[in-house]
């Protein structure tokens, strides 16, 4: 697994592990060494029972080396530079990091470990604009940011070496999927700390841009699972995984701060700057395929997911409160 430490990665170990599966997580050598001196508390990245490697996602040798010894039945490439805004202020390295990793782990599969299965991390954010929705895996690809043209590259790819190859290859187009283990940079979780911390006195006030920008928002440990059933599948095919419903920021808000019995908009400013520039268009999954092929389908509602990340930031809240009155 690549990618391992964060959200997905994550929630991908458990639910492998939970399964019997040897898991090999691949992380930068620096992250190697904060994650085994990190390994406690529950915001801690460390998966008990997952064998950590430090690892150069940028080497050709290194990738051939280790798919040549390891030759996995499986491989779910989760990395990349994975936060929209990001992507425009660093275009070149997300080009660089995105597109050249996916490419090299094929190539290397292709040479050393052809009978690998390899899961890829799509993104909705392909789609860009569509005209039509809900979208579906044949909905056109026009992506809108420098990270949706990485994205839909790399999906490209994967589709090149599955027909050119014959290699088990496959790409989930992921929507927004959402956790507790979301960074603070993206919205739900912007929101779900505010709400705890607001709550509990650390905070009088939040700041967001458009409250009424949608998009189809699902909970990862659901997701985790549909990459999992991908690679069980008979045939090597592309799949959309989302909820197929649309929830707005204003959604979200009234989630997160009914958990905690007060009213958002006595806290809420409107900041224009926070309002992502060259948007997309209120994405929605069409997850047909999955459903009738995979048997998956999202099971936790916009109002479970917000509330399991308010209550783990309140966990988060008394844990530094606890931690203050200790010193």
């Amino acid at each position: 697994v690549t990618g391992i430490t964060g959200q997905d990665g994550w929630y991908l170990a458990h639910h492998l592990l939970e399964r019997g599966y040897e898991v090999i997580g691949l992380v930068r050598p620096e992250t190697y060494r904060e994650l085994h001196r990190c390994r406690y508390g529950i915001e801690s990245d460390y998966v008990e029972g997952v064998s950590y490697r430090p690892f150069d996602l940028h080497c050709d040798s290194s990738w051939e080396a280790l798919l040549d010894e390891a030759k996995p039945d499986e491989f779910y490439h989760l990395a990349g530079i994975s936060f929209v805004p990001d992507s425009w202020n660093m275009p070149v390295e997300t080009i660089q990091t995105n597109i050249a990793i996916t490419t090299r782990i094929l190539e290397a599969i292709r040479q050393f470990s052809a009978e690998t299965r390899i899961f890829y991390a799509c993104s909705s954010e392909v789609f860009g604009r569509p005209e039509t929705g809900p979208q579906h895996e044949l909905t056109p690809i026009r992506p809108v940011s420098p990270y949706g043209v990485t994205k839909a590259a790399s999906h490209s790819m994967i589709d090149l070496y599955r027909r050119q190859y014959g290699l088990f290859a496959c790409s989930g187009i992921l929507f927004n999927h959402e956790s507790p283990r979301r960074p603070p940079s993206f919205v739900t979780r912007k929101i779900s700390m505010a709400a705890a911390a607001i709550a509990t006195g650390k905070q009088d006030s939040l700041m967001l841009g458009n409250i009424d920008s949608r998009r189809d928002w699902g909970y990862a440990g659901d997701f985790v699972d549909g990459m999992w059933r991908v690679l069980q599948a008979t045939e090597a095919k592309d799949y959309v995984i989302g909820t197929g419903n649309h929830t707005t920021v204003r959604d979200l808000l009234n989630c997160a701060f009914d958990r905690v019995g007060l009213d958002w908009s006595k806290y809420l400013s409107i900041d224009p700057r926070f309002a992502r520039a060259n948007d997309i268009q209120a994405p929605l999954a069409d997850a047909s395929l999955a459903r009738k092929e995979l048997g998956w389908s999202a099971r936790t509602s916009i109002q479970e997911l917000m509330q399991m990340m308010v209550d783990h930031d309140l966990k988060l809240c008394e844990q530094s409160e606890t931690s203050i009155r200790a010193a």
